[in-house]
């Protein structure tokens, strides 16, 4: 095999302890700008990457979600393939794995500035001038405003006045020219109905601002383009109906508070009664300027070779390979014991168990759809690969699909290859979920569920044993929910 071809900008990243890699710190700098649904923590990836593979090793993460494998495994000095079906992700994870130049996104917002950000700003524009920061809405209903006071950054709070309503009312019934009508299912989890449209969602206001900033990023070159709609897609949770009011902080301890907090689109479709409207422009910018500060330094992986052909990276040509479609069709196509590792979460995009009657995701369609991923891996690892899987679910069909999985490989007879299940250890949040801390039966971490192509007596020697390190580290199958 030739040997990968190392720059004089990379530099080893420092070697995270199994201690690390069990009580991850919350997301920064590039993991940090964008709330993509189902994000990982970098460090126990990380450590299952330093102490699965050996340098040059080829990594596959076949639902590349927010792209941390990616990154952890090219900085790593890896070779790594990733497939989506969603291309929010495909487009991340290029982000990710080979950033812009920060000179060149700092001029791409000052070109957007020039464009549009007065057009924008002057949708919120109060009748003294000052710029609206904030709406609070009461069900249908504007009834506080929110402005950056005039001699300082501390807010002024007032009620809303005539022209506050007209200026809404100007923009009602605007219908975005370029963002395609939702399509929802009923989906009493995440609070949708197929009846639902973009207006439930997002005010016209809203709407014409993000058609604006659409138009402003389109007209920019094509190497800042995709960096600055990932910015937008990040911001545009926080320009939505979604956004909750939080009252009465502390009343669990005895000392309520009066002040109206703004809290953060967290999940699903959720519209509380008590809902702000945030000024667009400002949700733009914060999140772009997150992203130039994350690359201020400049990036280690910035000259990241990505080739639109698996075989380059197999035949190490290049560093990447990304594909969006799905990845049990593209995983066919990988040659024999061509991958080390593989890094999964299958449950939340292609494998999915759905409470939306529409999409047709049942129980039985999911134990089919992850025995099929299972049978695929065998053959595309190497002789002493390693499979690891991210999971976390609150059905038990679920639990009892993988259970299936994970223990059909104890047979004499087996009519296919199979994995040994070796072992596993929690992968916890790098941040609390309003959601999973709240909600009966939730699990707080996901479980890391480690797969070997050799048996667990020759796995367990050398690199397999320092996963045993990880405080929770187990043997046993998961037995949630049962």
């Amino acid at each position: 095999m030739p040997k990968q071809q190392v720059f004089d900008f990379m530099e080893a990243p420092e070697a995270v302890s199994a201690t690390t890699a069990a009580a991850p710190a919350g997301y920064k700098g590039l993991y940090g700008f964008h709330k993509y649904w189902g994000k990982k923590p970098h460090e126990p990836l990380a450590f299952v990457i330093e102490k699965l593979t050996k340098p040059n090793a080829v990594v596959l993460d076949p639902f590349v979600g927010s792209g941390t494998t990616a990154r952890e495994a090219l900085l790593r000095g890896r070779r790594f393939i990733g497939f989506d079906i969603n291309p929010v992700a495909i487009a991340l994870t290029r982000m990710l794995t080979r950033p812009p130049q920060v000179d060149d996104m700092r001029d791409a917002l000052s070109e957007i500035e020039r464009a549009v950000k007065d057009q924008i700003l002057n949708s919120y524009r109060l009748n003294n001038g000052q710029l609206a920061t904030h709406f609070l809405w009461e069900e249908g209903d504007i009834v506080q405003v929110w402005a950056r006071g005039l001699t300082g950054r501390a807010r002024e709070e007032r009620q809303p006045m005539q022209h506050d309503h007209k200026l809404s009312e100007s923009f009602k019934g605007y219908q975005s020219r370029y963002m395609r009508c939702p399509q929802f299912f009923s989906n009493g989890r995440i609070n949708t109905a197929p009846e639902m449209s973009l207006d439930d969602i997002m005010t016209g206001r809203a709407q014409r601002n993000l058609d604006l900033l659409l138009e402003a990023i389109n007209d920019l070159p094509s190497d800042v383009r995709s960096a600055l709609m990932l910015c937008l897609t990040a911001a545009s949770g926080q320009m939505t109906k979604m956004v909750f009011a939080v009252t009465g902080r502390g009343k669990m301890t005895g000392k309520k508070a009066s002040r109206i907090e703004v809290g953060s689109w967290v999940i699903g479709y959720w519209r509380p009664k008590l809902h702000f409207e945030v000024n667009a422009w400002n949700c733009f910018e914060h999140r772009t300027s997150k992203l130039i500060r994350a690359l201020k330094d400049g990036d280690p992986l910035g000259l990241t070779r990505i080739s639109d052909a698996v075989g380059d990276v197999l035949n190490n040509e290049a560093q990447s390979h990304l594909f969006c479609g799905d990845c049990r069709h593209e995983m066919k196509a990988l040659p024999d014991q061509s991958i080390d590792l593989v890094i999964a979460d299958p449950f939340e995009r292609e494998i999915v168990f759905s409470n939306a009657k529409e999409r047709g995701k049942s129980a039985e369609s999911y134990a089919a759809a992850m025995t099929e991923f299972f049978d695929l891996m065998p053959r595309v690892l190497s002789p002493s690969g390693f499979l690891v899987v991210l999971f976390n679910a609150r059905q038990r069909e679920q639990w009892a699909a993988l259970r299936g999985i994970c223990n059909s490989g104890k047979g004499r007879h087996q009519s296919r290859e199979t994995l040994n299940y070796v072992g596993r250890f929690p992968c916890v949040y790098s941040a609390g979920s309003v959601v999973q801390d709240s909600r009966r039966g939730s699990l707080k971490s996901d479980y890391a569920l480690v797969f070997a192509k050799q048996s667990l007596r020759k796995s367990s020697k050398g690199r397999f044993g320092d996963l045993c390190k990880i405080p929770g580290w187990s043997r046993e199958l998961p037995d949630h929910l049962t």
